[in-house]
């Protein structure tokens, strides 16, 4: 099972930004992931299989509660799972949709949780610190690509590592982290003075970000193939796409990128 957040940022939750962020989700109910558009995740909760409200809330209701309290990925799992079993929306169990098609699925589980509570908590500590930095860019201009650089570490993403991009660079609409799931990435605001002394130099996305469309899944009842656009990040020496879904923004999608207005949202 997965550990943790397993982030060294992790001290930081919960703020007031992440917090806030959460809070403003409304639920929507979805039976696979790739059914739902990057800015609909951006601005409710959902999980893939929970064809039901209560679920739905009982899932969101938590989440809240770890990044309100900041709960460990243990005590998370502990809480919901007598909860979702309660419910009936626990282990493998065979679902007939509307159209009398029979799936077997998998519903609850330690690991599935360990999935929601990493996805939920990461996303919207990066939505959160996406507020804090876009409040202080008449200071802190550069914002910094920072990865986990340890054996779990997507290679793509170890690339990113350190580079730096004005925070109105194009990059950011597309790669601002999570990039993946269980991606551990993070940004981090420096100022022009810490640039300096650093060594620093400043990357561009104008001219290197490539726009295209994938297949992000097909139902398995109505055989229907969705899909979506993903965008590769390529200057010739550095190349990464976000995972299929993630090539957005959660910070901006949810809150646009009116300095102006995030600082009366927040």
């Amino acid at each position: 099972m997965t550990q943790g957040i397993d982030l060294g940022y992790a001290a930081t939750l919960p703020s007031k930004e992440a917090v806030a962020y959460f809070r403003a989700k409304g639920a929507h109910i979805s039976w696979n992931w790739f059914e739902t558009a990057a800015d609909v995740h951006a601005r409710s909760f959902t999980a893939a299989k929970a064809a039901r409200l209560d679920v739905v809330t009982t899932l969101q209701a938590e989440v809240q509660r770890a990044i309100d309290e900041g709960i460990s990925q243990k005590e998370f799992i502990r809480t919901l799972t007598p909860r979702l079993q309660k419910l009936g929306w626990w282990g493998k169990q065979v679902v007939v949709d509307s159209a009398g098609n029979a799936e077997e699925v998998q519903l609850g589980s330690p690991r599935r949780l360990a999935l929601i509570y990493n996805v939920n908590t990461r996303v919207a500590y990066n939505a959160g610190r996406y507020t804090q930095m876009m409040n202080n860019t008449d200071t802190h201009p550069f914002w910094q690509y920072v990865a986990v650089i340890d054996s779990r570490t997507r290679p793509e993403h170890a690339k990113l590592h350190l580079l730096v991009f004005r925070f109105d660079d194009v990059f950011w609409q597309t790669h601002y982290p999570p990039n993946d799931w269980e991606c551990r990435c993070r940004v981090r605001a420096l100022s022009a003075a810490r640039m300096k002394a650093m060594g620093l130099t400043v990357s561009y996305g104008a001219s290197y970000m490539h726009t295209h469309e994938v297949d992000a899944g097909t139902d398995k009842a109505s055989g229907e193939l969705f899909r979506t656009t993903s965008t590769t990040f390529d200057n010739g020496r550095v190349k990464m796409t976000p995972g299929v879904g993630w090539s957005y923004n959660p910070g901006s999608a949810a809150f646009g990128t009116d300095q102006a207005l995030i600082r009366k949202l927040i």
